[in-house]
């Protein structure tokens, strides 16, 4: 009999069976975020993220929108001790939690922490980047991303979470709150998708990730 679907719950849990825990602190962090409602990135999409970052090995890497320092300390765990992780972030109290989680994780000198408004703070970086990763404010993606082009390196990576948006970016009834943020998600994918700048692909990893190389 064919399956209609391929993922059921006995295939995800024969997936999740192979995973290794994350270490202590990862574990805490993914917790604080749990309890506190602050969006961190999902399992399957940070495992994901780690693995471009193992294949890249990037020198230097541009976060936009930090929140607590989850990915921050997940891509810099991985880095070499040379390379570096530059990360904005605008909201003053996930700064304040993230140096304190930064701190913890020992990554002082591997992350480099740019306080601000991502839409300012990117023109004024001199710097070109191996590897961008994108998960800010929904309304601002279009924005961020042509500012971040121009910061990506001819063969550099950009990896951008979200482009599923739970599920709402392809239904056809949104609820009310969601309309709008809909409306840019599907706008950005549609600009995304058809980059002359990439060769872009929509993965279902996740709440979708959208994954770009520098043509």
């Amino acid at each position: 009999m064919k399956m209609k679907k391929i993922i059921y719950p006995a295939q995800l849990d024969y997936i999740s069976s192979f995973v290794k825990k994350n270490n202590p602190l990862i574990i805490e962090m993914g917790k604080f975020a749990l309890e506190n409602k602050i969006p961190i990135l999902s399992k399957d999409s940070s495992e994901f993220l780690e693995q471009i970052v193992q294949i890249k090995k990037p020198k230097k890497v541009l976060e936009i929108g930090m929140a607590i320092a989850y990915s921050s300390i997940r891509i810099a765990k991985i880095l070499s001790s040379e390379s570096v992780v530059t990360t904005i972030e605008i909201n003053k109290v996930n700064i304040k939690i993230a140096k304190t989680y930064i701190k913890k994780a020992n990554m002082i000198k591997k992350i480099k922490v740019l306080e601000g408004d991502a839409e300012d703070i990117i023109p004024t970086i001199k710097d070109k980047f191996d590897l961008i990763f994108l998960d800010a404010d929904k309304e601002d993606y279009l924005t961020l991303f042509n500012l971040s082009l121009e910061k990506l390196k001819k063969g550099g990576v950009i990896f951008i979470d979200n482009l599923l948006w739970h599920g709402f970016a392809a239904a056809k009834k949104i609820p009310k709150k969601y309309k709008n943020s809909t409306k840019h998600i599907r706008n950005f994918n549609y600009h995304f998708m058809n980059s002359k700048s990439l060769k872009s692909v929509l993965l279902p990893i996740g709440d979708g990730i959208g994954l770009g190389i520098k043509l």
